[in-house]
């Protein structure tokens, strides 16, 4: 018994959970001033420079996550939820910088409707992965428990809202986008923020298993 009592217990996780998805939703909303000041070069700039920054201060998170797990001889809930649970969140937040810096790289002209669409899904997606996370420490509790429940099935709704969009948006572009190149960027862009949305659901299935199991 003396090894256990000499290696940490708890290890802090559920703020952990929640400092990464505070930077997740700092990403995201970086990423929609990105799509909103499209046509400003030194906002664009700034804003693509705050989700890089984001997104690195959550690596950071799951790299300490990861550590900690390691040092950590008693968890608040089983070990593979945690491991599962802050890198599925981490995927949200690399595909949020990678939605940005593809923008830049294939240096797309200007913003479709679409593209503001998905935006707003994703940010909204992201936001309600926040609340849900934010309820794990009390799972115990019924009101608790129901909660993050409700929530991840707003996320599945989100999720579906951007299926719909994807769908809109691919069959405006193939009918309507004459210039082959511009085709290929717009459909990468879409690609990845419909991507963003079915990680958060892929976080709310996460979240739901753990609920389930602990509470």
């Amino acid at each position: 018994m003396l090894f256990g009592k000499l290696m940490p217990r708890d290890g802090n996780f559920f703020e952990k959970f929640n400092q990464h998805a505070d930077r997740t939703v700092q990403a995201a909303r970086a990423f929609a001033l990105l799509v909103a000041n499209y046509g400003d070069a030194q906002l664009r700039e700034q804003y693509n420079r705050e989700v890089d920054e984001a997104e690195h201060a959550a690596d950071r998170i799951t790299q300490d996550v990861s550590r900690t797990l390691h040092l950590t001889f008693i968890t608040p809930i089983d070990r593979e939820q945690i491991h599962t649970l802050i890198n599925t969140m981490d995927d949200v937040a690399d595909l949020l910088q990678d939605a940005a810096e593809t923008m830049a790289l294939y240096d797309v002209r200007e913003m479709t409707d679409e593209i503001v669409r998905l935006t707003e899904l994703c940010v909204k997606c992201c936001e309600r992965v926040k609340d849900a996370v934010s309820l794990l420490s009390t799972i115990g509790e019924a009101k608790s428990a129901e909660a993050a429940l409700k929530t991840c099935e707003e996320i599945d709704k989100l999720e579906s809202d951007a299926d719909r969009v994807m769908r809109t948006a691919m069959s405006k572009l193939f009918r309507e986008q004459a210039d082959v190149r511009e085709l290929i960027k717009l459909k990468a862009i879409y690609e990845l923020l419909e991507t963003v949305t079915d990680r958060c659901e892929d976080v709310a299935n996460v979240i739901e298993g753990i609920v389930l199991e602990n509470a």
